[in-house]
């Protein structure tokens, strides 16, 4: 039975406020499950579990899966379809949103690695990320459906258009890589974009400690793209532009430049500058 088939038997259809758009390409979804239980074994955290789409490739490689869905009305469905896992042990399926659960805590005393993974909701997006880049330290893995967009400026280098302050700040924490696109015909219902899956790694250590000093720096960078560095830091800190002109030599930046140029490793920098 389709998705489509199984929400029309239950009386239900997709939650426009929940930002439903079901993934229904099989092979998307066992590659997703591949990357985030290599090597087999571990434990995963799925945001967003649905249908159960991609809790069953993850069941089949992972040595446990908590499972976090926020739909009342999915969560009885994902029991009776997924009991045998759940009363085995190896499921733990969680009503909740998924922005409200410490991942930390729901992994610990599993075994490794760990991962977290899912289709992330477009609305969510960016807190969920957030969510992800604070805990990189503790997890081994991340691998995340997201719009194509968003998936460009997660990859984006230094120099180019879609670099900005998201790709600064998860590519403090993560090493990021495509892992395929998915056209909108990989979901249903069919959303008006594409979108891709992300792998992201930890760096060990990370490249940057997203300190307020750091995040300070990297918004202030991006919040007029078009500004020098000189124009976009004049109040950075406090610095008197004697000051600035000082920190950024010492940091080995040019305040002709803009903020897009930037390595993550120079606006660690100019944050660092700002206890000195």
């Amino acid at each position: 039975m389709s998705i489509a088939e199984l929400l029309r038997a239950r009386g239900l259809a997709p939650k426009k406020g929940f930002g439903q758009n079901f993934l229904v390409d099989v092979e998307a979804a066992r590659r997703i499950a591949e990357a985030a239980t290599t090597p087999t074994g571990g434990a995963v955290i799925e945001i967003g579990a649905g249908l159960g789409a991609l809790t069953r490739p993850l069941l089949d490689r992972a040595a446990h899966v908590v499972a976090i869905e926020r739909d009342r009305d999915l969560v009885p469905i994902l029991r009776e379809q997924l009991a045998g896992p759940i009363e085995g042990g190896r499921l733990t399926l969680l009503e909740a949103d998924a922005a409200q659960v410490d991942w930390v805590a729901s992994l610990a005393g599993r075994p490794r690695p760990h991962a977290v993974a899912g289709n992330l909701p477009y609305q969510l997006t960016g807190r969920l990320l957030e969510q992800a880049t604070t805990i990189a330290d503790q997890i081994d893995r991340a691998v995340f459906m997201v719009q194509l967009e968003v998936a460009e400026r997660l990859i984006a280098a230094p120099g180019s258009g879609d670099y900005g302050a998201l790709s600064v700040f998860v590519q403090a924490a993560f090493d990021v890589r495509r892992l395929l696109v998915a056209r909108a015909g990989a979901f249903y219902p069919r959303p008006e974009v594409d979108s891709a899956v992300v792998v992201l790694t930890p760096w060990r250590p990370r490249r940057a400690d997203e300190t307020d000093a750091f995040r300070a720096a990297v918004r202030a960078a991006f919040s007029a793209r078009r500004k020098t560095l000189r124009n976009a830091w004049k109040n950075l800190y406090g610095w008197s532009s004697e000051e600035l002109e000082r920190h950024a030599k010492d940091a080995g930046i040019s305040l002709d430049a803009r903020g897009e140029t930037l390595s993550v490793e120079a606006f660690a920098r100019i944050a660092a500058a700002r206890g000195r």
